[in-house]
Formats: C-alpha cells, structure tokens, sequence
C-alpha cells in the first residue's frame, strides 16, 4: 500500500497493510522514502509534520488538492519509469497553470450562446457546425491560458504570498515552460479564429489578448491601477466573450448579427458579474498586494467596504433581473428567472452575513464570499 501524503510525489509512507496494522499497536515507526533514501523518523516527528502538512491542506483550495491527489496516483502507476513520472507531473503543472475554474465559465459561456442562437434559427442548424463550434471553444481555451499565464508569469512574487499552490510559484513549471505555452497558446488561438471566422472576430480576438497583456505586463501592468483593471476584466470575461460568441455563430449560420432581448440580458448581466468578481478576487489577496505594493480597491478601502460593494452589485443585478421578467414575461421565462434570482440572492445575503461574523479574516473572505460568487457565475447561463 502506497500513500502520499505531501504535495510532491517523492515523500510517501511505505508499508504492506498487514505488517502495517500489527506493527501499529506496537508503536510501529514508518518508514520514509525522500528521493529514494530510507530514513527513520520518530512519532513526535510524524505527528508534527502530519500535523503541520494538515495546517497547510486548509489554506488550498479543495479543487487544487483534487488535482494533486489525482497526479500523486498516476505518478505512482507509473513506477520507477522517470519519465512517466516527469510526464505526470509536468501534465499537472499545465492544469493547473490554465486556472480550471476560468476554463469551465469560458465553455459554459460560449455554449449557452452557442445554443441560444441555435434555438432562435433552428432550420439553419447543420451537422458541419459541431467541428467549427469546437474549434472556436478551443481557441477561447487558448485565449483564457494566455491571459491566466501571463499573469502567472509576472506575478511570481505575489502568488509566492497569496497563491502559493499555483504551479510557477510552487516551482513545479519553469518560468521558461511557462513562456513556451502561452506563446502556443497566442498563436494557436489566433490561427484557429483567423482560419474559421473572420477578420472581425479575429479583431475582436486579438483586442482579448491585447487587453490580458496589458494587464500584466510592464511598463502597462494595468492591475495597478483599481477603475482600469476592473474595466479589463468586465470587457473580456463580459462583453468580448458573450458578444463575439453570439456575433460568431450568427455568422456561421449565415446571419447578421442582431441583438435579441435575452442575449442583451445575459451580456449586460454577465459583464457585470464579470465586474463583481474583478473586485471581490482582490479581497483574499490583499496581503500580497500590500507587499507588493499593489493599489486594490480592497488595500485602499478595506476588505469589509469592498465586500459590502462587491455584494450590492450583486445584488443589483439579481433584482434588475426579476424586474425584467414581471415586466417583460413575453420575453422571460417568469416562472424560472423570478424564484431563481430570489434564491441566489437570499444566499447572497446570507453569505455575507457570514463573512461578517468571521469579521473578514482571509479564509473567511475566500470561503464564504468570494469562491460562492465563482460558483454561482456558471448558473445564470
């Protein structure tokens, strides 16, 4: 029986079940593989450092211990074969560089567009569309990994702060890796949109990676700056994604590009989420970002202040919504969008009230606020 319990896949307790559980009420003291040595440790010693690894596994967000688990397994599987094993590790340093919960709103996204467009002209659907729908999910995959590494690779010093699990900062992908894959991910983006769609979306494409450069890179490193970096943000994870998507598929099917009722709904709500969580993703950073010397609305103003506004935004847009649907039910599914958007807004509110009686501590903060906002985004699609 094999099992990890640290995040590298060298360090493992080694042991055979049977012998394991004998041994056990005998004070058994395990044995410690570190880089193919055999060591000895005490029981005080494996208790500290159980204890101190447990510390440590509450501060990493649950999905980044999925996937460490998932890569220590396939790395066992492989055996003493370095090259399985380099293999395995540097396929979960990519994942985890591509920031997984950014690629599952991208998709989710682009698909409930990609289908509302198809509902409205359903005699134009043919069979061709699939491969060119899939191209274009993957050239936003593309986009979305270069946006998330370059700010990866210019933020090492922070994430060693505030993100320590990521895979640069862990040390787990080389600076020069990761240049490598954002440098495919540029241009296999761009060649897939320039080949399938257009000058115009490839504009619009290019604005995407334009804006997520300038973001992160100096001398423009755009983040520093509170109003500027949220307005980036709402424009590619809001406005780009939805309308060139809508606009793309319309194109695909033959069609000029109209605004509906419910595309402008969803673009306009989902621009400002896309804000909200501009602002709130400050929130669990503001150590770091003090450090560094980062201005955030959350290091000028408080942590409490920007949750309260990050909250009403929210909020705001929960109501305008329901307004929508009594005003317009011709337009709206009333019996959905009405008690849906009462129930997240309830939560809402009760998730800050909870972040207020944890009186704003970090985790508090990440928990309860701003990994619930994350979670909520994808149901509104």
């Amino acid at each position: 029986m094999e099992l990890s319990i640290s995040h590298s896949p060298c360090l493992r307790f080694s042991s055979s079940s049977p012998r394991f559980l004998a041994a056990s009420s005998h004070h058994y003291r395990p044995s410690v593989h570190l880089g193919g040595k055999l060591l000895s440790r005490s029981k005080d010693a494996d208790f500290t450092s159980l204890s101190s690894s447990c510390m440590r596994s509450k501060f990493v967000p649950t999905n980044y211990r999925k996937i460490s688990i998932r890569a220590s397994s396939q790395v066992g599987a492989a055996g003493s074969d370095p090259v399985l094993d380099r293999l395995a590790r540097f396929q979960n340093a990519c994942w985890r560089f591509l920031r997984p919960h950014t690629i599952r709103g991208t998709a989710l996204g682009s698909t409930a567009l990609v289908t509302r467009a198809l509902i409205e002209n359903t005699h134009l659907i043919k069979w061709s569309l699939v491969l060119k729908a899939l191209s274009g999910l993957l050239a936003l995959i593309c986009g979305n990994g270069y946006i998330v590494g370059i700010n990866q690779i210019y933020d090492i010093g922070i994430d060693k702060v505030n993100k320590p699990y990521l895979p640069i900062a862990a040390g787990d992908l080389s600076v020069q890796s990761a240049w490598l894959l954002v440098i495919f991910f540029a241009i296999a983006g761009l060649t897939v949109v320039g080949f399938n769609f257009g000058p115009f979306i490839t504009c619009l494409y290019s604005l995407g990676l334009f804006l997520g450069t300038i973001y992160s890179v100096p001398p423009f490193r755009m983040k520093r700056f509170p109003v500027a970096a949220f307005l980036i943000i709402a424009t590619v994870r809001g406005f780009l994604l939805n309308f060139g998507v809508y606009h793309a598929t319309r194109a695909a099917l033959g069609l000029s590009f109209q605004w509906s009722a419910p595309v402008a709904f969803i673009t306009s709500f989902v621009t400002l989420f896309a804000l909200v969580i501009a602002i709130t993703k400050d929130l669990p950073d503001v150590e770091g970002d003090r450090k560094f010397q980062i201005s955030t609305l959350a290091t000028k103003l408080g942590v409490r202040n920007i949750a309260f506004l990050g909250s009403g935004l929210l909020l705001v847009n929960y109501i305008s919504a329901i307004s929508l649907a009594f005003y317009m039910p011709q337009v709206f599914r009333g019996s959905l969008m009405i008690p849906a958007h009462m129930i997240l807004a309830s939560c809402l509110i009760f998730q800050t009230w909870v972040l207020e009686k944890a009186n704003y501590t970090k985790l508090g903060v990440k928990i309860n606020l701003f990994m619930y906002i994350l979670r909520i985004a994808p149901f509104e699609f």
